[in-house]
């Protein structure tokens, strides 16, 4: 990844307009000229001369055929009096939209951008691996996704699996539309298919994950399963073969069988009626690995089998307050991380006969520690997010160093609600807060040398080197990296899905 200046989020960030206007999806407009034929603007107040006609001007400081002084009806407009440029970039924490606006995206700065709308608000999804290749760069693109409602009554929620195609570069203002590559389709502006399968869900689903496949693999088999996990509000977590539904968006007439798929594949019970959030799957050479928090601390390991699945009955229990989210190691198949809102993070190996941490980091934040992400290929690197807005970067091979300090920002102004390292870029990280902000980070930035120790209060100083983008989207709730479309960002908030690819990364 190339070296970026801090001040190009600068470009990056919606304006706000008022609520009354309309949101253009191609960037803003100039209303007060209209473009001819030609594609030139016309200026409304051109003299209406033709071109055969020769206007004699005046002499200087003689009066014109009818005694009026040129000077007099158009007077010289001094250039002082030109209103002064100023700064319309919108930075969070800083500035606030008045009453009656909202943000505006610059399409500008997006090389994709869609927006998807759902019945019901969903916390939680998780991306599904396709059989279209790695390193997409083509447009339009097709993606599969997991999710879970929080529909208003128990009964209505359920599991859906979304397809997701033409998704299609967003045009810009200025792009040419006459281009002579006629079949290039990467320009066209459409909305995309949306296309679901649904499954019943009893409560609202907290978070969702779909069980890990190697890179650069295939799909299973229709007749292999493909796991999908649901943290339910009632305090069960439900295992689901996706498989079929999946075939059925892809093959016409394809008939799935209701018994394999609206019925759990497995249930763990051993949460009872406490709720939770925290959840995460690893792979071995022989099984699958599902480790699930819940509320009252505790965290349960279940593993798979040529039988089935199982639940360890003893819990790992070290945290003093709820599990807000867990991460196996990238690495090592034993080890796995969590963080709670006990303000701890902790490390853990499932091989510890005493089922308690292997090592903590205590007051990692200053309040709830609520998310955290295992760097793929660093993996003495580990992501958190707090409830404070800080997000912080450690390293693990530190943690029992005495004055050992993690690489923080504090750019967000509201709690953390998701993070995420890049799948294949192991310096550039997401982010989303609940100041309705989806950032994207690159920690190898380094501050041009006239941006550091500046004191002219301007925006570009304001902004850490390491922030490439700010995205808005009112209540993010989580967001992912498409692991197989480089650089292209999923998140679900409250009022649907936003998809995007931006000119940053």
């Amino acid at each position: 990844m190339p070296k970026r200046s801090a001040t190009e989020v600068l470009t990056s960030t919606s304006q706000p307009v008022p609520k009354a206007a309309k949101v253009s999806q191609n960037g803003p407009r100039r209303d007060n000229l209209v473009p001819d034929e030609a594609g030139e603007f016309e200026d409304e107040w051109e003299d209406e001369f033709s071109d055969e006609e020769v206007v004699e001007q005046p002499e200087d400081d003689e009066e014109n055929e009818d005694g009026m002084d040129v000077d007099e009806v158009l007077p010289a407009i001094e250039e002082e009096d030109a209103p002064a440029p100023t700064s319309d970039v919108f930075i969070p924490g800083k500035h606030k939209l008045e009453p009656g606006e909202e943000m505006e995206p610059d399409d500008s700065v997006y090389l994709m951008r869609h927006t998807l709308l759902v019945d019901w608000s969903c916390l939680s999804f998780d991306i599904l691996r396709d059989n279209l290749g790695d390193e997409r760069q083509r447009y339009p693109a097709t993606a599969y996704l997991v999710t879970g409602s929080q529909a208003a009554t128990g009964k209505d929620n359920e599991v859906l699996v979304i397809k997701t195609s033409s998704l299609h570069r967003t045009q810009k203002d200025g792009d040419d539309s006459d281009s002579d590559d006629d079949d290039n389709d990467d320009d066209l502006d459409e909305d995309p298919v949306v296309e679901s399968r649904s499954i019943p869900h009893k409560g609202g689903v907290n978070r969702i994950r779909a069980q890990p496949l190697p890179p650069s693999s295939q799909l299973p088999p229709v007749s292999q399963p493909y796991y999908v996990a649901s943290w339910s509000e009632t305090g069960k977590v439900h295992i689901w073969d996706v498989r079929p539904l999946i075939e059925s968006l892809d093959v016409p007439g394809y008939s799935v069988d209701k018994r394999r798929t609206q019925t759990p594949v497995y249930t763990v019970n051993n949460h009872g009626r406490t709720e939770g959030f925290a959840m995460d799957w690893a792979m071995t050479n022989s099984s699958l690995r599902l480790i699930t928090g819940d509320n009252d601390s505790k965290i349960y390991l279940t593993t798979s089998s040529p039988s089935g699945f199982n639940t360890a009955p003893q819990p790992f229990t070290s945290h003093t307050s709820s599990v807000e989210d867990l991460q196996w190691s990238p690495a090592q198949v034993t080890i796995f991380a969590s963080c709670s809102a006990d303000s701890t993070v902790k490390i853990w190996d499932i091989r510890t006969k005493g089922r308690t941490s292997a090592a903590s980091i205590d007051s990692a934040h200053e309040s709830d520690v609520n998310v955290i992400s295992w760097n793929k290929s660093q993996d003495y690197l580990l992501l958190s997010g707090g409830d404070e807005g800080g997000l912080k970067i450690w390293d693990l091979r530190n943690i029992k160093t005495p004055g050992a300090a993690p690489v923080s920002f504090d750019w967000h102004k509201g709690p953390i609600t998701s993070v995420e390292w890049h799948p294949t870029d192991n310096t550039a990280f997401a982010a989303s807060g609940a100041d309705n902000q989806i950032s994207l980070w690159d920690v190898s930035v380094e501050p041009d040398d006239d941006e550091m120790g500046g004191t002219g209060g301007t925006p570009e100083q304001e902004v850490p080197a390491q922030l490439l983008f700010s995205h808005y989207q009112r209540d993010t709730k989580e967001v992912h990296w498409h692991p197989q479309i480089p650089g292209t960002v999923f998140s679900t908030a409250y009022d649907g899905f936003d998809i995007f690819k931006t000119i940053s990364l």
